[in-house]
C-alpha cells in the first residue's frame, strides 16, 4: 500500500505535459463567410495572452497556422484568422493580387474585417482582453498596421516583410498601442522611399514604434522556409533573420502582454 501511495504521489507531482489544442472557427463579414482557426495549450489554467496572426497575401494558409501554433506552443491563445474568405487559398500570385486588392481597396472595411479577427479571439473564453496582441506577414503586416491606425485593443502589433501603408494625418497621437515592424534591406517590393515615409509618418503621429532592418541581401518572405518555392525572385528565406524577428517578437510580447 505504501508503495501504491508513493507512485500515485510522484505521478501527481509530475508536470502536466503541454498539449496544443486547435478548434475552427466560423465568422462572417459583409456577407463574406470567414473561417479562422484557434490554437492553446490545454495545460494552462485561466485566461492568459492571446495573439492573432494574420496571413500573408496567399490566404489563410498552413504557415499562418504553424505561426499560431507556434504561438500557442510558447504559452498563448492564437487565433489565424480569415482575411480573404472560407477556402480562399492559392500559390498563384495573380489570384493572391486579385483577393488582397478587394479587401484593401475599402479601407474601412479593412480595418472592420480585421478587428472582427480580434473580436472572434477575445470571444474565445480563453483570453484576457486586456492582454491581447497581432502580427502579420506581408499583406498580412500591413492589416495590423490597418488595426493599429484604426484604435485596435490590441496592446502590441507586429508585421514582418510587411507592405507599409504610411499612418494618416488623422491619427496624430491616436495611436495606442506598439508598433514592431521587420524589414529586409534587400526586399525589391518595397521601395526605400516608402519605408521613410511609413517611419517619417508614424514620427508625426507620436507613436510608439520600432522597425527593425535586416541589411545585406534578405528579402521578402525571409520568414518562411518555403518563400522559394513559389518562383519569385524578391522571395527568399533567411534563417538568421527568421529566429531574430521571433525572438524578438516573443520578448516584446513578454515585456506588453
Amino acid at each position: 500500500m505504501k508503495r501504491l501511495i508513493t507512485v500515485m504521489t510522484l505521478l501527481l507531482a509530475m508536470p502536466v505535459q503541454a498539449e496544443v489544442q486547435t478548434k475552427t472557427v466560423e465568422y462572417e463579414h459583409d456577407g463574406e463567410k470567414l473561417t479562422g482557426h484557434l490554437y492553446w495549450d490545454d495545460a494552462k489554467k485561466g485566461n492568459g495572452p492571446g495573439v492573432m496572426v494574420i496571413h500573408a497575401w496567399w490566404g489563410l494558409n498552413d504557415y499562418a497556422k504553424t505561426r499560431a501554433r507556434m504561438l500557442a506552443e510558447a504559452g498563448y491563445v492564437a487565433f489565424a484568422a480569415d482575411m480573404y474568405g472560407t477556402g480562399k487559398v492559392t500559390d498563384k500570385p495573380a489570384q493572391a493580387k486579385e483577393w488582397m486588392l478587394e479587401v484593401t481597396a475599402d479601407v474601412d472595411g479593412w480595418q472592420e474585417r480585421a478587428a472582427l479577427g480580434l473580436e472572434q479571439l477575445k470571444k474565445s473564453g480563453l483570453v484576457d482582453p486586456q492582454r491581447m496582441a497581432a502580427i502579420g506577414y506581408c499583406f498580412g503586416g500591413g492589416t495590423i498596421l490597418q488595426m493599429a491606425y484604426s484604435g485596435t485593443e490590441a496592446k502590441a502589433v507586429v508585421g514582418y516583410h510587411a507592405s507599409l501603408p504610411a499612418a494618416p494625418e488623422s491619427v496624430k497621437g491616436k495611436i495606442g498601442t506598439k508598433v514592431m515592424m521587420f524589414h529586409g534591406h534587400g526586399d525589391k517590393f518595397v521601395a526605400p522611399e516608402v519605408v521613410s515615409n511609413f517611419q517619417n509618418k508614424l514620427e508625426e503621429a507620436d507613436a510608439d514604434w520600432e522597425m527593425v532592418i535586416f541589411g545585406g541581401d534578405v528579402r521578402h518572405s525571409f520568414t518562411n522556409p518555403d518563400a522559394a518555392k513559389s518562383g519569385i525572385e524578391n522571395l527568399k528565406y533567411d534563417a538568421d533573420a527568421d529566429a531574430a524577428s521571433w525572438q524578438r517578437t516573443l520578448e516584446l510580447f513578454k515585456q506588453t502582454l
